[in-house]
């Protein structure tokens, strides 16, 4: 299938690794050209050299805080400067530390609103003018299943990300006639290192041997299995894609019939 993506420019935050770097990938073998980032300046020059080498597209890696408006901006200006112009961007934003709701402090909080909810309102200002200029526009924001069921032990993480669909949701019908869709994909738990990490926490906070707390978490996916990055990729891909040309406004769930919530 031809998903009418070849030489769209595209943007993809916090792609060094996990579910970022899976999308850019996945945009990048559909022939969109990438600005991508993290703050982790090997790493991202990696992912751009290892996206380059199997796809052959272009692919700017640059060193960016996406909690900051000024790197926000500089994003969207790179795409211009490097590109021409901009119609995608895939927001994504490394995960808030686990914990209860009344263990984490004033400035963790902060943190969260700035690195998780704020990141997304700012790319989106940034580059919604971009997108109505060249006519096409696709704002897709990596969230959490949780905006539909809470996860134990993730208080800041559950807060934030159902922050997001709220804006995401108002922004889809607020960005529509100008030929901007915005949605909101919501991954369960895929195999990356994040997944890694939350199961680390959960064994600490517990006392449960690790192997013992992946066991029961996969145990947990009717589906019988972590996902895989790629799985998401191919949805990132669709919803990007002239395909899906009539979807906006949307939190769609990728975790395997995880969730129990309508």
């Amino acid at each position: 299938m031809d998903f009418g993506l070849k030489g769209k420019r595209a943007i993809v935050m916090a792609a060094s690794r996990g579910l970022g770097y899976a999308s850019a990938l996945g945009l990048a073998r559909e022939g969109c050209n990438l600005v991508v980032c993290s703050r982790d300046q090997a790493r991202i020059e990696a992912a751009a050299d290892a996206i380059r080498h199997e796809t052959g597209v272009k692919v700017k890696a640059l060193v960016a805080d996406v909690s900051s408006g000024a790197e926000a901006q500089r994003l969207v200006d790179t795409a211009v400067a490097e590109y021409g112009g901009l119609e995608i961007v895939v927001h994504n934003a490394g995960g808030p530390p686990a914990g209860e709701t009344l263990a984490m402090t004033d400035e963790q909080w902060q943190k969260a609103f700035e690195q998780n909810l704020l990141s997304f309102t700012r790319i989106v200002k940034a580059a919604a003018p971009e997108m109505k200029k060249a006519g096409y526009g696709r704002v897709l924001t990596i969230a959490s299943s949780s905006i539909k069921q809470p996860i134990p032990n993730l208080a800041l993480s559950n807060a934030l990300r159902a922050g997001i669909w709220g804006i995401a949701k108002t922004l889809s019908r607020e960005l529509a006639s100008q030929g901007i869709l915005v949605n909101v994909i919501a991954p369960g738990r895929i195999d990356t290192e994040r997944i890694a990490e939350l199961d680390q926490a959960n064994a600490q906070k517990s006392g449960k041997a690790l192997d013992e707390v992946r066991k029961a978490s996969v145990a947990s996916i009717p589906m019988g299995r972590l996902g895989r990055p790629e799985e998401l990729a191919n949805l990132v891909v669709f919803l990007a894609s002239q395909a899906g040309s009539y979807i906006t406004g949307q939190a769609i769930t990728v975790d395997g019939a995880a969730g129990n919530a309508l």
